[in-house]
């Protein structure tokens, strides 16, 4: 029997309904790692020409967007044909279990957003000069970026015509490391390493490994989105089948790693501090801490549905913490620190 949408549910202006599914309050987990990336590329690669780094990033930002809400739209409606959001979700509004949008809406629109992240990832492939394995990992990041917003929940559409139909990234438990790798270490990463492959690749090893812990940072922070979002919906998620972390391992365990995110971030901030001749700027960052402890502190004594804006929340603090760490990059280079 096919999941039925909430049966009375006072449907909001369509333009409000869509952004419902877009869920803007976590959107910034796009922009984060492009703006730690470029402030870093800035400050390490030689000899960089500003304008085409900037347009590059840009891009790159647009990029990612397109990524992520193809991954929400995509997962509102497989979540909701998958029978995960019913009547008893404790989360935000979806639209299309609360009956606003059909699946077949959602789906579309998840389909066509993602196909116009594909058009962009085509360009950023055809773009890669010199070194034809630095166009196979281009392929590799295009193509696994999109495949995976679909296969994050999955569903029936579009795996299911290839008969993958059961594969699900968050309903196996891997959402906190798809989110680690994909919206921390390649979104930070991978517009270094095209204007870098395309205009030095002699300086190519150097900045990668420079660039490392900065993209570490932002992964950590990204992945406290996701661990939220799971201890908020664990019991609803259960009966769903949907096995993550928080179902796997519980709710200690979750409060536990949003715990170790937190503690990477900032301690690697120290540790830069460090090997930088203990310059002041690079301290910067840990003014979010304040808001990060805020946050922390919810996580442990909050639950269910009380647990709802700390989502949004949790998107604040890596958003906070990548903005004082690129305007830290920004002072530092200034000072030639």
């Amino acid at each position: 029997m096919s999941p039925q949408p909430t049966a009375v549910s006072k449907r909001p202006p369509l333009w409000k309904v869509w952004l419902v599914a877009s869920r803007p309050h976590t959107l910034t987990a796009s922009l984060s790692p492009v703006l730690v990336g470029y402030s870093v590329g800035l400050a390490t690669i030689k000899n960089v020409e500003r304008a085409s780094y900037l347009w590059l990033n840009c891009k790159w930002a647009l990029f990612c967007m397109l990524i992520q809400l193809g991954t929400n739209l995509h997962n509102d409606y497989a979540d909701f044909v998958k029978g995960a959001d019913t009547d008893k979700r404790v989360g935000q509004a979806r639209a299309t279990q609360k009956g606003w949008l059909t699946p077949f809406q959602t789906a579309a629109a998840a389909s066509g957003v993602l196909g116009l992240a594909l058009l962009l990832g085509l360009g950023f492939i055809s773009s890669v000069s010199g070194d034809p394995n630095h166009h196979v990992i281009m392929i590799g990041i295009v193509a696994t970026s999109i495949f995976n917003a679909f296969a994050y929940t999955g569903g029936p559409w579009p795996l299911g015509y290839i008969g993958l139909s059961d594969l699900s990234i968050a309903y196996l438990g891997l959402g906190d490391i798809f989110v680690f790798l994909y919206f921390g270490l390649v979104a930070t990463i991978t517009p270094v390493f095209l204007y870098t492959a395309n205009h030095d690749v002699d300086q190519l090893s150097t900045v990668m490994f420079r660039l490392l812990p900065y993209a570490i940072q932002v992964a950590s922070l990204a992945t406290n989105i996701i661990v939220v979002n799971n201890l908020r919906d664990r019991h609803t998620d259960i009966s769903a089948n949907k096995n993550t972390v928080a179902v796997r391992f519980g709710a200690s365990f979750c409060r536990t790693e949003y715990s170790i995110m937190v503690a990477i971030a900032y301690l690697l901030v120290i540790y830069d501090w460090g090997i930088h001749s203990y310059s002041a700027a690079r301290l910067f960052p840990l003014l979010s801490f304040r808001v990060a402890r805020k946050e922390l502190v919810a996580i442990y004594n909050k639950d269910g549905a009380a647990l709802n804006p700390h989502v949004g929340g949790t998107a604040k603090v890596q958003f906070l913490f990548s903005v004082m760490l690129s305007l830290a990059m920004r002072i530092a280079m200034k000072l030639g620190k």
